[in-house]
C-alpha cells in the first residue's frame, strides 16, 4: 500500500505564491507517475500537472502553464507544486495522485490509483 499526504495549502492573495508538497510513504518503490489534480466547489476534479517518476517529463493543464511548476525529490519521496501568480479561479482542494500500474504519465483521474486526502488552496481577490 501507498499513502500520500499533501501539505502547504492555505489562503493567499491574488498574485501571490504557494508551494504544495506531497509526501509518499509505504511501498513507494512501486510508484511511477505522480500528479496534481484540483476540485473547485461544484465542479469536477481536473488535471493540473503530472511528472514522470524519473522527473524527466512534466505535463501541465493549459490553465496553469507558465505559472505552476511540478517537481520531485526522489530521495524524499516527495512531489512539489510551486504555484505562482495565483488567481481566484485557482481556488480549490488540491489532490496528489500516484500510479503504480504503468509508466505512462496521464491526465485523467483513472490514470492514478492512489490519492491523498487533499489540501485547500484559497486565493482572494
Amino acid at each position: 500500500q501507498v499513502q500520500l499526504a499533501e501539505s502547504g495549502g492555505g489562503l493567499v492573495q491574488a498574485g501571490g505564491s504557494l508551494r504544495l508538497s506531497c509526501a509518499a510513504s509505504g511501498r513507494t518503490s512501486s510508484l511511477y507517475p505522480m500528479a496534481w489534480f484540483r476540485q473547485a466547489p461544484g465542479k469536477e476534479r481536473e488535471f493540473v500537472a503530472a511528472i514522470a517518476w524519473s522527473g524527466g517529463s512534466t505535463f501541465y493543464a493549459d490553465s496553469v502553464k507558465g505559472r505552476f511548476t511540478i517537481s520531485k525529490d526522489n530521495a524524499k519521496n516527495t512531489v512539489y507544486l510551486q504555484m505562482n501568480s495565483l488567481k481566484p479561479e485557482d481556488t480549490a482542494v488540491y489532490y496528489c495522485a500516484a500510479d503504480s500500474r504503468r509508466l505512462r504519465v496521464g491526465e485523467y483521474i483513472q490514470d492514478y490509483n492512489y490519492w491523498g486526502p487533499g489540501t485547500q488552496v484559497t486565493v482572494s481577490s
